[in-house]
């Protein structure tokens, strides 16, 4: 990365941790997907039992794998070749579990997180539920407002991420969001997280490098 993106990443970066702080949240801002490794190794206790939820963010900085390795216990239902039973199961597990880590899908300069889910698992485990939440994200989930955060979501994660779970949708077609009504939609719950959650522990990493969808 070039010394004038690495100088603009850390300054937007910069200044959403401080909205965030002002907004109740926990933030920071680490430079590389490794340094952001290094301080959820550090932030996570080896006997939490840890929730993740559905994130690329999460694997390409490789804290699933990282948890698993050391022997966190580690409820994650993105597993391949999980029976629909057991996924649910470890969904609601992450509902109560000691850490949740997630994505998010926009954080606006104004400290806000927008999220679009399919059956609402990651949202509320966002909002209530586990002692602390961790989001991870990537510098390019930065966008002025909530509006520009809903045109995020609908022309990049929406269309991407239906792809990534071979959903028969319109978007995986034509690349963006169709409003489509089917049974297979995964844009059924809208959030926006204004300010931390009344009783939750509620910590953002912001990661100079684009991450995630």
């Amino acid at each position: 990365m070039n010394e004038f993106k690495s100088w603009h990443n850390q300054t937007i970066g910069a200044k959403v941790v401080e909205a965030l702080q002002k907004n109740n949240f926990t933030a920071s801002y680490v430079n590389t997907k490794q340094e952001a490794l290094d301080k959820l190794a550090a932030l996570i206790p080896g006997d939490a039992a840890v929730g993740i939820g559905g994130s690329w963010t999460i694997k390409e900085v490789g804290i699933d794998t990282l948890l698993v390795e050391r022997g966190n216990t580690v409820y994650n239902h993105n597993i391949p070749g999980l029976s629909p039973e057991e996924s649910l199961a470890l969904r609601r597990k992450q509902m109560t579990c000691d850490i949740f880590l997630t994505g998010t899908n926009a954080l606006t300069l104004k400290g806000e997180l927008v999220n679009v889910d399919g059956a609402g698992n990651r949202v509320a485990a966002m909002i209530f539920g586990p002692k602390k939440v961790i989001v991870i994200t990537g510098i390019n989930k930065i966008v002025t407002d909530v509006t520009a955060a809903m045109e995020r979501i609908e022309l990049f994660a929406a269309p991407i991420n239906n792809k990534r779970l071979n959903r028969p949708n319109p978007c995986t077609v034509t690349g963006e969001c169709m409003d489509c009504q089917g049974p297979t939609r995964i844009c059924n719950v809208t959030t926006v997280m204004h300010k931390k959650p009344a009783v939750t522990d509620v910590e953002i990493l912001i990661i100079g490098e684009e991450l995630g969808f």
